[in-house]
C-alpha cells in the first residue's frame, strides 16, 4: 500500500520552501537532496580543511579551515544559517564561502555542524553550538584534542559570526558567554551578524513548530534581544551588525544595531548596509561586486587589532 494514501500521511504543516509535516509525524522536506563538498587537507592548497567530531554521543561536529601560516591567527567560529532546518557546513555554498572568509581574512575558522530542526527541535541547535564553544575552549590552554586549534589559534582574538539563523544563534550564544562561564579562560573577542533573523510582534508559525517551547513571538528572548535579561552582560567587546537593503529583515538587524549603540552594550559596535541587494545575496552569488565589497568588510573587521 502506498504510504502516501493513507489518511494519516495528510499534510498538517505546511512551510515552504522548506518541509511538510504530516499527520503521521513524518517530515518531508522540499530539498531532498544534500550536497557535499569535501576537505582539502593538502599542504599546498591556500585554505585546508578537515572535519573534526566532537561528540560521539550526540553525532556533534564541525568543519575547520586553515590558510597557510607559521604563526598563530584570530580565531573564528562561524554557524551556518539556513532557517534552522537546512545546511551544514559541508554544503557547497557554505564551505566555499567561508574558504574565501579565511582566504581573506587570515583566520583559522570552524564552522559548527549543529544538528537540524524539526527533527531535533530547538533548541538543540543553541545547545549543540554551546557544546561546541565549549570543546573550542578546551584548547585555549594548547591542551585541546585538535592541533590546528592548539598551535595556531589566537585564543585573545576569538570571534564568532553568523548569517540569518546562524546570526540568531551566534547572538544567543554571545550572550550566555556573558553570564555562563566557558572555563579555560576562554573568552569571545568580537561577534559579526550577517542579515540576522530576528523575531517580530507577529508569531512566526515556522519558528513556534520547531521550538515548541516558544511562543515563535517578540516575548521569547532569543527572537527579541531587548527583552533577553542577559543582554546587559553581553560577553564581547566588539559587534558588527551587516544587512541588507532589501532584505525583509532590515529593520530587526539595523534594530538590533541601535539597541546596542543606545545602551552602550558590545563595545565598539558598527553597522554596514548593502545597498540594493536581499536577503542571502553574498550566498547566491558570491562573486558579485557587492558580496565581494561585504567579504573585504567583515575580513576589515576581523582583522582590526
Amino acid at each position: 500500500m502506498d504510504p502516501t494514501s493513507n489518511e494519516n500521511d495528510e499534510v498538517i504543516h505546511d512551510f515552504p520552501p522548506y518541509f511538510r509535516v504530516h499527520k503521521s509525524g513524518r517530515i518531508s522536506r522540499f530539498h531532498h537532496t544534500p550536497q557535499f563538498s569535501p576537505t582539502s587537507d593538502d599542504p599546498q592548497s591556500p585554505v585546508r580543511s578537515k572535519d573534526v567530531l566532537i561528540s560521539p554521543e550526540s553525532g556533534l561536529s564541525a568543519r575547520l579551515y586553515l590558510p597557510q601560516t607559521t604563526q598563530k591567527l584570530p580565531l573564528l567560529i562561524h554557524i551556518h544559517g539556513g532557517a534552522f532546518c537546512l545546511g551544514s557546513p559541508t554544503n557547497p555554498t557554505f564551505h566555499n564561502y567561508l574558504v574565501s572568509l579565511v582566504s581573506k581574512s587570515a583566520v583559522i575558522a570552524i564552522s559548527i555542524d549543529y544538528r537540524l530542526a524539526p527533527e531535533h527541535p530547538l533548541p538543540t541547535a543553541y545547545e549543540d553550538s554551546w557544546n561546541a564553544l565549549q570543546w573550542i575552549a578546551s584548547h585555549a590552554d594548547k591542551s585541546g584534542p585538535d592541533p590546528w586549534l592548539n598551535d595556531h589559534a589566537d585564543f585573545e582574538r576569538v570571534y564568532l559570526s553568523g548569517e540569518s539563523a546562524g546570526a540568531n544563534i551566534a547572538n544567543d550564544v554571545v550572550l550566555r558567554a556573558g553570564v555562563e562561564e566557558l572555563g579555560h579562560g576562554f573568552k569571545i573577542w568580537g561577534l559579526v551578524l550577517i542579515q540576522p533573523y530576528f523575531g517580530g510582534k507577529e508569531v512566526d508559525k515556522m519558528y513556534k513548530f520547531m521550538c515548541p517551547t516558544s511562543s515563535g513571538s517578540d516575548d521569547d528572548p532569543r527572537l527579541n534581544p531587548a527583552v533577553d535579561p542577559r543582554l546587559e552582560r553581553i560577553g564581547c567587546s566588539r559587534v558588527l551588525v551587516v544587512v541588507a537593503e532589501k532584505d525583509w529583515l532590515r529593520e530587526r538587524g539595523k534594530g538590533y544595531y541601535e539597541l546596542l549603540k543606545k545602551k552602550g552594550l558590545g563595545g565598539e559596535v558598527g553597522f554596514m548596509e548593502v545597498e540594493g541587494m536581499g536577503h542571502g545575496f553574498h550566498l547566491l552569488d558570491p562573486t558579485c561586486e557587492k558580496a565581494l565589497t561585504q567579504l573585504n568588510w567583515v575580513a576589515s573587521f576581523l582583522k582590526k587589532e
